[in-house]
Formats: structure tokens, C-alpha cells, sequence
């Protein structure tokens, strides 16, 4: 196989050791994760630690070596890393510690490792790095010693390919026993290992590769051998027994190799007259007279190996050594060759010459030749050369070649800093400052005495200034701008102007320049300007080591900004290698100074922040410090995971984000601010010393509590509180049987038989308690004698998320051993979905979880007293099909099946129950928000509080790393606004502006209900939330919640007429279905309730239990279906008479896109025609289809609720002669119309009545600032100026509409500054939509907001490949099977059902008109790619002229054609030769 020198090594490294720590450099950052992909091809995964290039190697040494285990420590050999190393290796020389050096052509830093180190070892050749490798690894384990092992970045091989042994042969060969050296020395002795250790009778074994002469005893004239035996004796012991452990570990890799491992190899002719030692990469030539020796054992060497090579008549020898600089007078191995002579009588030495070779890329095998015959055929005087080829100085090269690059994900950082200071920043350590002093440019340290020079130099042109301003004859022009300049000069907002002043009036002084002083101070302009500057601190490529160019800035006082970057992802802060770094930590110990400004940020969490920080620090007169969050891995660690691990690590309060500015204390303000919810203990206990949090208490009781107090402790003493009660009761009933029953429950199910369980259990006179299986502990469960766990499933076979805690924990009692359950007796029943995965391969993900839970409670020790039963969702009843005959095998096992229950099982609460009992929308919200110890909002008022646009949600990225900490959950709101159609005011764009920023999470959201939504709302901000949009004059109400939600209409840029007309009809619905309720206006505008009721609510439509489920509505205009209208409940579709005014509509009703995975009694539909209508009409239908589904709706089954289910389950037809029977008129026919699209229509138009719209692309509806496009900022400016309106479409983009034409060439300015204006994106992405889904959504099984532009960069990869850039394709994605996004539409489409799977499905109509088909039940990313990549290629060779994507899979057969939504399941999973897929 071909491989690389640097590859060889490292696969050998990981087959040989328990630890392998990599010393990388930025633009290698990728290599370490590569180590992965090796070890994942092998059995043996060693300890991986990966540290910067920067980083001090040696202190690593002492923590990861073993006794027993071997170091392999990989690294490339850089001055400043080998420095470090260097005292540090010395003290490891006797343990389990192989170095791989690196190096390109250059060994002048490595062979300074030469004296740390017992032995050293030089591969020249790929082939050679394979097996010295492994000679390396094998001689440390034998010796006991650290070992050097050089090798070159690209060998000088002779092979195209390395030669690589299987891994089982080299593990075999590690673990085997070595010969002892007592053993190697009496075969030595008995002449079975020669002088070199090798048993084939030649001196060095190796023929002569150029003439073919063979160097052994019988036709070698070297020195005599009484001669050769005096210097053995004359040796050092320990180096012989040094060069015995050689020997003995080189023979046997030998064994293994097939090939010789010498320590010196020989070609040329035996009587030769010159000898040529080489250390390096230097071609082998043959040359008459002359004797090539290449090193490869560098360390030890001794002189009687390097005298057995030299010939009898030897007269001179040439040492060619590849260094491209050495300190010393003497090279290495000319000190070692000049030793070895010394021992030969006077008359006998042969003259020594030392000279040193370039880099190979630099000369060729004739160069070297020409070199070589020179050099013998000159005479004594004139054998002083220069240097075989050009040099190699590595830092003659860093200069030219090595500046290291800023990783992307760190680039946005300096992004941020260029954006803000523009021409004022100047980074001190910007790596493009190593042209001049090389790499230490980069090094916080020596940037930091760069910077203070700078600040000098600018108080040298103050000084000048003032002299000059102060001397007579100096123009009144050039004084007033001086004068102006000194009195701004630390002006951050004049000092640009003044700069700029003076710079002008030193252009016109001309001849003025000639005097000294004004020479001096112009040459000193570029200070003029007050510079921001930076130093950047980054593992990556400008490692402060020790921090010391942090420690020296604060104690300097210079008014300096450092940003130190912290790239340790959460996940991996208890990694040894990071723990020690604990960048974090140096917030407090700047905090300690009181003249230092400090801010923690985090890009990721809060962009507003960072830009606070950013200029807060600027504006501060003296050191800055700003510790800045970005955890990545690797380049590819994607922008999505870097958000995950931010999250966790400042919602967690391991990374808080806060701000000390000690410039406010003068002005008797607080100098801290906290800017994120969680604060560890170490930071509030800095506070505490510097009494700020007894101000805080005074100033804001409220904000010090929350600051000091962890998230969720006062639910905890809750808790505690209530298990002491559960413990008194469980005292009281030491008659009855216990039954402890544990459930694992992500969507209910689970939950509720559990609860069911429990009632049932009672009412048997059992002892019974119920809990999620996270909240008992092993020893909990311990102690009781019966446990019951009911369990459903997660992901791929996982324990949902609160069961996965105790799951933890039996894996790891079983890993200790432990048998803790040895006097329990349990049952498991399971609930799963068998049709989740139909693949073969993946059937054992079925009801894994419960599976997996029964087996490791049986390992533990507890014994089974009911028998696992699986509940399959395919079932007739699903899952409780297998229930209904598990149930009573329960009971029978614990003696109460005979028990007759008297009492009736109480009716389960139900939402139908929670909203009859609400009192018309009240419930106990007020309270609720009145109680400041609870966060969570009860089940009951949290169904209310839909209707008020409301929804609990909490931080799914961060849930599990909570849970484990044993806090709540982060919960949060989602807040809905009810904006008919979708159109807003300027003004009221500005209100929600601001709230995003006061109140949300700093971004609001265009859903595809053509409203907003504002996530990370807290509880103390819910009703300031509300209360400012309502003062926009809009609100929340029935936003959510089981009543008409917000009524969609097409966005018609052109039609300015007749969106007017629709708007007024979508508004008039809007208004007159808001519920009569008042309890809106009580709960959130403190408006208040009528003293003793005396005034009754009253609902005309809704009725006191209002609609059985939501209730959805939407307008479409042909030819664009925009809004999706045959996907909902009810849709109009606009007739338009000749006029180009609304004449009627067609009506269809039963459209929906909810199902449940696994339940084909759900599943997607389309709207059904009943007829055409009038206007006027139009208002009564809506009226009696709504209150038909109010009294037919089921309300016992809330996924069949909808009306859909409604009309299948009696009939269309049936349902269509209720309708007019309850009108008391006919439908007219549908009239003819057509659509065409169901996507926007970008960019510019222009309306009838001569205004403009510009429609614009916003990915997938998110309204936030980015490092590449400033959307919130624009548009807020946008807002200031524009007079139209914003309209929201239902595909999750903005138009700006009704500009008027005096108003556009503004408009297109801002668009164009901020880069709206850009279209020029593929047709898939321009199609594309997908739901919010994580971090916030509850319901969330899968990413789709933040993973679908990821995936569609990939996919677009594909159809460009094809040609198909421009080629709109409607992809859509949904994170749960609620099709918020509407997918089941899309031409292809992707509901999740796990992390990183998803339901795949094709064959959509392109407008709208037509479901598409499940394809496949379960792909990941890799499966998508595969099969999308031949079906797009397919598309692109075979389409019919006009033929769009759905329709193409449809005629070629992928899929079968969805004709109605109950058949939506029949032939699944693709057609014939397509039914299969295979993965590439």
C-alpha cells in the first residue's frame, strides 16, 4: 500500500502503545483526528493525548509514562519545542518512552536531542521509518530506555510502496519475550552474531546496492584484526552493552522484516581510498575509489564500528552531515569519526574532512556525483567546500514559507475585532509579522514587547507635537490641526477626523519636512491614529507558555486588549491533557488586580455580548483581558457542534459570561455584570471577597438571589421535601406488598402505563410508588424486594433521556463486578416499534433498551418474577396489545389477581379535562407567575398557556450534562405572536427587534405560520414580553393551543389589489375567532377580573372546552401556492375575476400533515374539494365546518382528533351533505384555476399600483446577526426608514412590500451593505424549509433548522456536479413527525426520528398538490448522500423537458404515487430495482 512516512510511523506507534501524545502545529490540526481513523482499523486503541506544537512536550512526559506500558511521542522537530524537551527528556532516559522527531531535510534541531537521549535512530527511507519504527518501540520495551527515533517527511526510497506489517504480526512481536543480553553476548562470543549483530558472516550484511560487491570478512582489507580487537577493549562497557541491546532488538525485528536493521550501511568498493560518511538524505553513486557509509544508529556510536568500515589503505574520509546550521565548531559526527581515527597510529590516520548537505529537493544524483569526484581529485589545500545544494535553515524557511494559519472557527473572532475597529485594530502577533523577526512573532510574549514599543513611540510623537506646537514659526494651518490633535488625541471618536487633519496638512508643508523636528514627528505618523491594540492567545498558533505573556501585561498597566481563545470543548474538560489549561481560571486571577478590565464571552451564546466586551475593552484605559470561548476539535468540527459544546459549557456555568470593568467604580456603578444565568462557585466566592454581592442584594434583591443561587435549588429542596413525605407514608403501609415501579419515558407512553400501574396497584391494596427510573439510585432499588420497569425506546436502541442515568450506573456496577440486586426481584416491559426498522441489520434495535435493561438486572444479581414482554406499536392496539397480557401476569406473581376491585379505576386527566377546568384560559397562571420558587410551569396550566401563544420549552443540548448534575432543566418560553397573514409595520418590527434582544434569546424566528416567535424567554420576562407586543398592537392569543391558529395568505408581490382584498378576509377571520375570554387581558395586561364574577365569560364559538385540536387555515392565489393551502384544515383557494379582483373561492377542507411514527392510524392528508363559494359565503363556511369539527372532533384520541381523521371516519361525502345541510346551500362546482410553484419569488417586482417589493432569502426564517450576514441589524435599519410594510411568507422569508419608488434607491443601498440582496444561492437551497426542532423544541427527535443547511451544502455538491445548480428542488425537513415544516409536500423530504436519523421520503408535487411517499424508514447522513447522489445524476440524464424532481421519481419508479392520505403507507420503501439501496 502506499503510505507516507509520517503514516507508517504513527500506525506503528498505535499498535505498540498504551499512550501516544502528538505535538501538532495549526495547519496540522486535522493529523490527530487521523489517528482515529487508523486505530478504528485496529484492535489496539492506545490513550490518545494531542497537545499544540507550542506547548511544552517535556511536561507531558512524567504524567503518561509508564512502567509497563510504552510513551510514543509524536512530534515534528521545532526549535522551540526541542528546548523545552530537551531537560525534561533527560530525566525520562530510563523509561518506556519512544520519540518519533520529525523532520524535513534538516536535522539541525533534532540531533540537539542526541546527548538527552541512550540511543538514537536515523530513517532516511520511507522503508526505513516503517521498520525503524518498529525497532524503536521494540528496543525501548527491551531496555528500558528512551529512544529517539528521527525521521524524514519524504524518504529517499527506492520502492514506490512500503512494505507494512499486518497488525497481528506486529502485536505478536511486542508481546514476545526478548532474548537477554547474557544470551546475545555468548552467541557473540561463539561468532552466531557478527560484528553488527547479524548471523549472514558479512560485516554490515548489505549488498552493495550501486557495484554489487558484497562487503564480507573474506574480501574486506581493513584493519588488521589484532588492531581491531585493541580499540574493542580500549571501549566504553556501557556503550558495548548499549550496542548489545542494539543488537539484539535488531535481530529480532529483523526475524520479523525479512530485512536488515544495521547500524551503519556500506556500498562501494572494498579498497577503497575514500571513505564518505553520510548523515542524511544523500543519493547513493557509485565512484571509482571511493566508499559511501549512510548512518543509522546515531547514538551510541562507537569508534571500533566506525573503524571495522574503513579500508587498509584509507587516506581520506568525508563527513556529510544534512544541517542547515550548527552552534558548535565541530559537527556531531565529524566529532565522532575524528575520535575513531585518533586510535590508529599517526602515520596511519587518514586526513578528515567536514562539509554539509543541503536539502535533497536541492541537488540531484549528479550534482552529487560532480560533488564527491571533485572533492577527491582536488588536492589537500583546496578540500574546503561549501555545502552540497541550498540550504535547508528551517528558519530561513519560516520566514519564506511557515505562517501559521488562524484555524476558521478562530477567524471569527478576528472577523469581530475588524468589523468593529476597523483601520484602528492592529493585532500585535497577526501571523503575517513572521515575514520579519519569524515564528516568535506570533508568541504572545515577544508581541507584548512590540506593542509597548509602540505605545513609546507614540508618546515620542506627543512629546514632538507638543515642541512643535509650541515653537513660533510654525503655520497657524499645522498648529490648529497639532493643537486639535493633542486635545483628542485618546478621543476614540475625533481622534480619526484629527488624524486625518493633520496627515493633510503634513502633505502640504513641502519644504518644512527639512526640519528635524517635524522630520522626527512625521516619521512617526502612523501613531497619529489611536490605535486598538490586540494580542491574541491561542493554543492553535500563539501559545502564551506559562501565561507569560498574560502575567506580564497585567503587572505592566498598559493599555493593551489580549483575547485569550479557549478551544477545550466541554466534553472533553476533564481530559488531563485540558484540565491542567483552565483558561477560565484566568478571568479571577486578572479580577484580583484592580486596574484591569476582564470579560468571559462566548461567540456561540451571545453575539451581543461579545461585541459589548469587544468595545468595552477598547474604551478601557489600561490591560484588557477577554477570555473567549470556541471549542472545536478539528477543522471539521462543524459550526452546529461548536453551538452544542458553547452551550453546555455557559449554561452549565463551567464557562460563565460575564463583564468586570473597574472604570465604572468612579462613577459608583457595579464593575460586574453577569450575562448568562450560571455562575461557579470560584467566581462567586471573588465576589463575595470584594463585597459586590451585598451591593447587589441592596440595589436588586432579586438579581443577587438568582446570581448566588444555583439554577433549580429551590426545586430541590421541593423534592427533598417531598421524599421525606413519600418516606413517612411508605412507614404507615409495612403491611402492604411494595411495589416500587420505575418508568423511562421520552414521548409519555411509558409514563402513563406506569401511572396507570400504580393507580391499579393501589387499588390492590399494594404498596405502590412511581418514579422515573433517573430519580432512584442502584442502591435505592437495592432495598426493595419487587421493581417494576416500563420502558420505551430512544435513538438506536438507547434508554430514553430520564432512564439514562440509572442505566449508567448499572453498566458500571457490572463493570466493577458488583452483584447488588441479589434480593431483588423484577419485571421489564418494554415498548418499541418492530416497523422502525425494517432492515435486517438493524432488527436488533427493536425495544433494545428493555432488552438491555433485563439482561443487566439479571447480571446484577436480580431475579426475574415476571418474564419480559415487548410492546410492539404494530400491534392492533399497539403497545398495549402485549401490555393488556403482561398486566395480569403481574399481579397473579404477587397474589392479588384474585382481588376484586371495587372501587371504579379513576378516568385519566386528560387535556380535554385541563382546558374544561381552566375556567375559560385561566387556570393558575397568575399565580404561577406570581411564585418565584418554581421555574417549570404544572402540566395543567402549561396546556393554558398554548392558547395565550405560550409554550414551555427547555435547552435540549444541555438536558442530559443537568440531569447528571442532579439540576433542572434550563426551561425557558417560546412566545407565538397571532399576525394575520403576516404582515407587519416598520414600527412594530423595531418593538420585536428590541424584545429578541431584552427579553429573547437575542434572535427571533419566521415560522412557517407566517408570524414570529421569540425563543429563551425566562419566566420573569414572560408578561414584559407580552405586554410590549401587545402595545404594538398585536398579540399572542390562540397563537397556539386548540383553536384557529394564525391564518395564512399568499404574499403576492405583484398584486397589490388583490392582496389587499385577501388580507382584509384573512384579518376579518383572524379577529372574529379570537376567543371572548378575557383571561388574555387579566393574566398578561393586569387588567382585572369583575369583582365576584359578576360578568361570565362566554365563548359563542368555542364553547367552554373549545376545539378537540388545532384548527389551521390558509388562503391561497394562483399560480402561486405559497402557503401550502391543500395542508390544512380548511383552505381557500382566490378566484379572481376579470378585473383582477376577488371573486369567490374554491374550498377544500381536511388537510394535515401530524402523524406518529409507527402509528398508521396517523398519518399525513390532503385537503378534499368541496365546491366553490362566495365571498360573503366564505365567512359562513368557516363558521360551520369549525363548529362541525367542535361537536365531531374526537376527543378521546388526540392523534386522531384533527379534522382529517374527522372526514375519513365519516366519509367525505357524508360529511360534505352535513355541511350544506347546516348552510342550507350548495357548493357551487370548483371554477378552473391553476398553480404552478409553491415557492417565493425572489428579489424585485413591482405592484399594479406602481410600489415595489423586494423579497429576500433568509435560511430558513432565523432572524439573527452572523459573522455573514448581519440580518437582525439590517433589517432593524431597514425598519428605521422604511414606509411599506415587512410581510412573512409561509416558506420562512421576508418581503419588504409597498416601497414607494422615492424610497427604493435607499432601500437597495442597505441591501447591498448588508448583503440581502444576495440571491445567487443553488434553486435546492432557495427551495428548501425546515423547522425549528433543537435545542428548543420539546418535541424534537432529530436536528433540522441548524442540520439542513449543512446537508444541502453537501447535496447542492451533487447537483452541480449534474448541472443543476439553478434547478429548484423542494426539500424540507422536520425535526418530529408533527410537520411543522410541512414535509410530507416536499419533493424530498426528512422527518427525524432519532439523533442523526431520519424518515426519508419522496415524490411531492412541486406545487403543493401531491404527498409524497415514504422511501426509506430509516437513513442517516451517509445513507442520504448515497442514495440521493445516483437519483440526481439519474434526474439530470433522463427528465422530461419541464418535469420537476417529484414527478420524475414518480414516472421512473422510485416511488409509488400518494393518492389519498389513508393509503399514504401502502408501498413503502421504494419500487423494484430502487427498493434497495446499497451504501457506498
Amino acid at each position: 500500500m502506499t503510505s507516507s512516512a509520517r503514516t507508517v510511523v504513527s500506525r506503528i506507534a498505535i499498535q505498540c502503545s498504551g499512550t501516544v501524545v502528538s505535538c501538532h502545529h495549526a495547519q496540522e490540526i486535522q493529523f490527530p483526528y487521523k489517528y482515529g481513523d487508523l486505530s478504528r482499523r485496529m484492535s489496539n486503541e492506545p490513550d490518545f493525548r494531542f497537545i499544540p506544537k507550542a506547548d511544552d512536550p517535556g511536561s507531558y512526559l512524567a504524567r503518561f509514562s509508564k512502567p509497563d506500558k510504552l510513551l510514543s511521542v509524536m512530534m515534528p522537530a521545532d526549535a522551540g519545542s526541542i528546548i523545552r524537551l530537551l531537560p525534561e527528556l533527560s530525566k525520562h532516559s530510563n523509561s518506556l518512552i519512544v520519540l518519533h522527531v520529525e523532520v524535513d531535510g534538516d536535522l539541525s534541531e533534532a540531533l540537539v536531542l542526541r546527548s538527552a537521549a541512550l540511543y538514537v535512530i536515523y530513517s532516511a527511507r520511507n522503508q526505513d521509518a516503517h521498520d525503524n519504527s518498529l525497532l524503536a518501540s521494540k528496543l525501548a520495551l527491551q531496555e528500558k530506555k528512551a529512544v529517539i527515533h528521527i525521521y524524514e517527511r519524504e524518504g529517499i526510497d527506492d520502492v514506490n510502496e512500503i512494505d507494512e506489517l499486518p497488525e497481528e504480526e506486529v502485536r505478536h512481536f511486542m508481546s514476545s519475550e526478548p532474548a537477554s543480553l547474557a544470551e546475545a553476548h555468548i552467541q557473540k562470543s561463539t561468532g552466531s552474531i557478527n560484528a553488527n549483530g547479524y548471523t549472514n558472516g558479512t560485516s554490515n550484511g548489505v549488498r552493495d546496492r550501486v557495484s554489487g560487491i558484497v562487503n564480507s570478512k573474506q574480501n574486506r582489507k581493513s584493519i588488521e584484526c589484532d588492531e581491531f580487537s585493541s580499540f574493542l577493549e580500549e571501549e566504553n562497557p556501557a556503550n558495548s552493552l548499549l550496542h548489545m541491546g542494539y543488537d539484539l532488538a535488531s535481530s529480532t525485528t529483523t526475524t520479523l522484516t525479512k530485512r536488515l536493521s544495521p547500524p551503519l550501511t556500506s556500498w562501494g568498493h572494498s579498497d577503497a581510498h575514500t571513505v564518505i560518511f553520510v548523515l542524511g538524505q544523500c543519493p547513493i553513486v557509485n565512484i571509482e575509489g571511493a566508499k559511501l557509509i549512510r548512518i543509522s544508529l546515531v547514538n551510541p556510536i562507537n569508534p571500533s564500528t566506525i573503524l571495522q568500515f574503513l579500508p587498509q589503505d584509507v587516506r581520506h574520509i568525508l563527513v556529510l552531515e544534512q544541517l542547515s546550521h550548527w552552534n558548535l565548531q565541530w559537527t556531531p559526527l565529524y566529532l565522532d569519526v575524528m575520535g575513531a581515527v585518533q586510535l590508529l597510529e599517526e602515520a596511519r590516520r587518514p586526513t578528515v574532512h567536514s562539509t554539509l548537505l543541503g536539502h535533497q529537493s536541492s541537488y540531484s544524483p549528479s550534482d552529487t556525483r560532480r560533488f564527491l569526484e571533485h572533492f577527491m581529485s582536488s588536492s589537500k589545500q583546496d578540500r574546503s567546500f561549501a555545502r552540497l545544494g541550498k540550504s535547508s535553515n528551517a528558519l530561513e524557511r519560516s520566514l519564506e514559507n511557515e505562517v501559521p494559519p488562524i484555524p476558521p472557527h478562530e477567524s471569527s473572532y478576528m472577523k469581530i475585532l475588524t468589523h468593529l475597529f476597523e483601520r484602528r485594530l492592529e493585532i500585535i502577533n497577526f501571523p503575517e509579522l513572521h515575514c520579519s523577526p519569524g515564528s516568535i512573532a506570533s508568541s504572545p510574549e515577544f508581541a507584548l514587547g512590540r506593542a509597548r514599543r509602540r505605545l513609546e513611540e507614540r508618546a515620542e510623537l506627543t512629546r514632538l507635537v507638543k515642541e512643535i506646537v509650541q515653537e513660533k514659526n510654525v503655520s497657524t494651518d499645522l498648529h490648529a490641526v497639532l493643537s486639535k490633535w493633542l486635545l483628542v488625541k485618546d478621543d476614540i471618536s475625533q481622534c480619526e477626523r484629527a488624524c486625518l487633519d493633520v496627515l493633510k496638512a503634513l502633505e502640504n508643508i513641502g519644504s518644512l519636512l527639512s526640519s528635524p523636528i517635524i522630520s522626527s514627528m512625521f516619521s512617526l505618523r502612523s501613531h497619529l491614529r489611536f490605535k486598538s491594540y490586540w494580542i491574541i492567545g491561542s493554543d492553535a498558533w500563539s501559545y502564551d507558555l506559562g501565561s507569560s505573556g498574560l502575567h506580564h501585561l497585567i503587572s505592566s498597566g498598559l493599555n493593551i486588549n489580549i483575547l485569550i481563545v479557549d478551544s477545550v470543548p466541554y466534553s472533553s474538560r476533564n481530559n488531563p491533557m485540558n484540565a491542567t489549561k483552565r483558561k477560565r481560571d484566568i478571568g479571577l486571577y486578572a479580577m484580583n488586580h484592580a486596574d484591569v478590565y476582564v470579560a468571559s464571552v462566548a461567540v456561540f451564546s451571545s453575539y451581543t455580548q461579545v461585541l459589548q466586551a469587544l468595545v468595552e475593552a477598547d474604551k478601557f484605559n489600561g490591560p484588557s483581558i477577554v477570555l473567549a470561548y470556541l471549542p472545536y476539535k478539528s477543522e471539521d468540527t462543524t459550526a452546529l457542534e461548536v453551538l452544542k459544546e458553547t452551550k453546555l459549557a455557559v449554561d452549565s456555568g463551567h464557562w460563565p459570561l460575564y463583564r468586570w470593568n473597574p472604570s465604572t467604580e468612579h462613577a459608583s456603578k457595579e464593575p460586574f455584570s453577569l450575562d448568562s444565568d450560571s455562575v461557579k462557585q470560584e467566581l462567586r466566592d471573588f465576589l463575595d471577597r470584594q463585597n459586590h454581592l451585598s451591593q447587589l442584594t441592596r440595589s436588586e434583591a432579586q438579581f443577587a438571589a438568582e446570581l448566588v443561587g444555583s439554577l433549580g435549588e429551590s426545586i430541590q429542596e421541593v423534592r427533598r421535601q417531598r421524599a421525606k413525605q413519600v418516606y413517612h407514608d411508605l412507614l404507615k403501609n409495612m403491611s402492604a406488598v411494595p411495589l416500587l415501579i420505575l418508568y423511562a419515558s421520552d414521548g409519555g407512553g411509558a409514563e402513563k402505563k406506569a401511572k396507570r400501574l400504580d393507580t391499579r396497584g393501589k387499588a390492590r391494596g399494594l404498596d405502590t410508588m412511581v418514579s422515573a427510573m433517573d430519580v432512584v439510585s442502584i442502591e435505592d432499588v437495592a432495598e426493595r424486594d419487587y421493581v417494576v420497569f416500563i420502558t420505551s425506546v430512544a435513538g438506536q436502541g438507547e434508554s430514553p433521556q430520564n432512564g439514562r442515568k440509572f442505566v449508567k450506573a448499572l453498566n458500571s456496577a457490572i463493570a466493577k463486578k458488583e452483584r447488588p440486586f441479589s434480593h431483588l426481584k423484577y419485571a421489564v416491559f418494554g415498548m418499541g416499534d418492530s416497523h422502525y426498522w425494517p432492515r435486517p441489520e438493524d432488527a436488533h434495535y427493536y425495544n433494545k433498551a428493555s432488552k438491555d435493561l433485563d439482561a443487566r438486572l439479571e447480571h446484577l444479581g436480580g431475579e426475574r418474577f415476571v418474564e419480559l414482554r415487548l410492546g410492539d406499536d404494530q400491534d392492533e392496539d399497539g403497545s398495549e396489545t402485549g401490555y393488556k397480557l403482561w398486566e395480569p401476569l403481574l399481579w397473579k406473581a404477587l397474589g392479588v389477581d384474585t382481588i376484586e376491585v371495587q372501587e371504579a379505576e379513576p378516568e385519566p386527566i386528560t387535556i380535554e379535562h385541563m382546558k374544561m377546568a381552566s375556567n375559560y384560559l385561566r387556570g393558575t397562571i397568575s399565580e404561577w407567575l406570581e411564585d418565584k420558587n418554581t421555574i417549570a410551569i404544572s402540566p395543567s396550566d402549561l396546556q393554558v398557556a398554548k392558547f395565550h401563544g405560550v409554550y414551555q420549552q427547555d435547552d435540549r443540548d444541555i438536558r442530559d450534562d443537568r440531569q447528571a448534575q442532579g439540576i433542572d432543566p434550563a426551561y425557558a418560553f417560546m412566545i407565538r405572536v397571532r399576525m394575520p397573514a403576516g404582515v407587519c409595520t416598520p414600527t412594530q418590527w423595531l418593538v420585536f427587534d428590541r424584545i429578541a434582544d431584552e427579553y429573547g434569546n437575542g434572535t427571533f424566528k419566521v415560522t412557517t405560520r407566517q408570524t414570529f416567535q421569540f425563543h429563551g424567554v425566562i419566566k420573569r420576562h414572560l408578561k414584559s414580553t407580552i405586554q410590549a407586543i401587545n402595545k404594538s398592537l398585536l398579540d399572542t392569543l390562540v397563537a397556539c393551543g386548540d383553536a384557529i391558529r394564525n391564518i395564512l395568505c399568499s404574499a403576492i408581490p405583484s398584486k397589490s389589489k388583490l392582496h389587499s382584498q385577501v388580507y382584509e378576509f384573512a384579518k376579518v377571520l383572524s379577529d372574529k375567532y379570537l376567543p371572548n375570554t378575557t383571561a388574555y387581558h387579566e393574566i398578561w395586561l393586569d387588567k382585572k377580573m369583575v369583582a365576584g364574577q359578576a360578568v361570565q365569560d362566554f365563548e359563542p364559538f368555542y364553547g367552554k372546552d373549545y376545539l378537540p385540536r388545532k384548527f389551521k387555515i390558509a388562503i391561497a392565489v394562483p399560480p402561486t401556492n405559497d402557503v401550502d393551502v391543500y395542508a390544512h384544515d380548511l383552505g381557500f383557494v382566490a378566484i379572481v375575476n376579470v378585473d383582477g379582483n376577488l371573486d369567490g373561492f374554491n374550498v377544500y377542507a381536511g388537510g394535515g400533515m401530524g402523524m406518529t411514527h409507527g402509528n398508521k392510524k396517523t398519518y399525513p392528508r390532503l385537503g378534499s374539494i368541496l365546491g366553490s363559494c362566495s365571498i360573503e359565503q366564505a365567512h359562513v363556511v368557516v363558521d360551520t365546518i369549525m363548529l362541525f369539527q367542535r361537536d365531531n372532533g374526537s376527543r378521546a384520541d388526540r392523534k386522531n382528533a384533527r379534522l382529517m381523521y374527522t372526514i375519513d371516519r365519516i366519509g367525505l361525502e357524508k360529511f360534505k351533505a352535513e355541511i350544506e345541510n347546516m348552510l342550507g346551500w350548495s357548493f357551487l362546482p370548483a371554477r378552473p384555476y391553476a398553480f404552478d410553484r409553491n415557492i417565493d419569488d425572489y428579489g424585485w417586482s413591482q405592484n399594479e399600483n406602481g410600489k415595489h417589493n423586494f423579497m429576500m432569502f433568509i435560511e430558513n426564517g432565523r432572524i439573527q446577526d452572523t459573522l455573514d450576514h448581519d440580518f437582525k441589524t439590517a433589517l432593524r435599519e431597514i425598519a428605521k426608514v422604511h414606509q411599506g410594510t415587512f410581510r412573512l411568507t409561509a416558506n420562512q422569508h421576508l418581503m419588504l412590500a409597498d416601497i414607494p419608488s422615492e424610497e427604493v434607491a435607499g432601500i437597495k443601498t442597505l441591501l447591498e451593505k448588508y448583503k440581502l440582496d444576495e440571491l445567487n444561492y443553488s434553486g435546492l437551497r432557495l427551495s428548501s424549509s425546515a423547522c425549528v426542532s433543537f435545542p428548543t423544541c420539546g418535541l424534537a427527535m432529530a436536528e433540522s433548522e441548524r442540520y439542513l443547511p449543512i446537508l444541502i451544502n453537501k447535496v447542492e455538491a451533487i447537483c452541480e456536479e449534474n448541472g443543476l445548480r439553478n434547478d429548484s428542488i423542494v426539500m424540507r425537513m422536520s425535526g418530529c413527525p408533527n410537520g411543522c415544516s410541512r414535509p410530507y409536500l416536499g419533493e424530498v423530504a426528512f422527518v427525524g426520528k432519532a439523533p442523526g436519523t431520519y424518515l426519508m421520503l419522496l415524490g411531492g408535487g412541486y406545487y403543493g398538490q401531491r404527498l409524497n411517499k415514504i422511501f426509506r424508514e430509516t437513513v442517516t447522513e451517509r445513507e442520504i448522500l448515497s442514495i440521493l447522489r445516483p437519483m440526481i445524476k439519474h434526474y439530470a440524464l433522463e427528465r422530461q423537458v419541464g418535469e420537476h424532481f417529484g414527478d420524475f421519481v414518480l414516472r421512473t419508479g422510485y416511488v409509488l404515487p400518494t393518492t389519498e392520505g389513508k393509503a399514504w403507507y401502502e408501498g413503502t420503501g421504494g419500487l423494484g430495482k430502487y427498493r434497495e439501496i446499497s451504501v457506498a
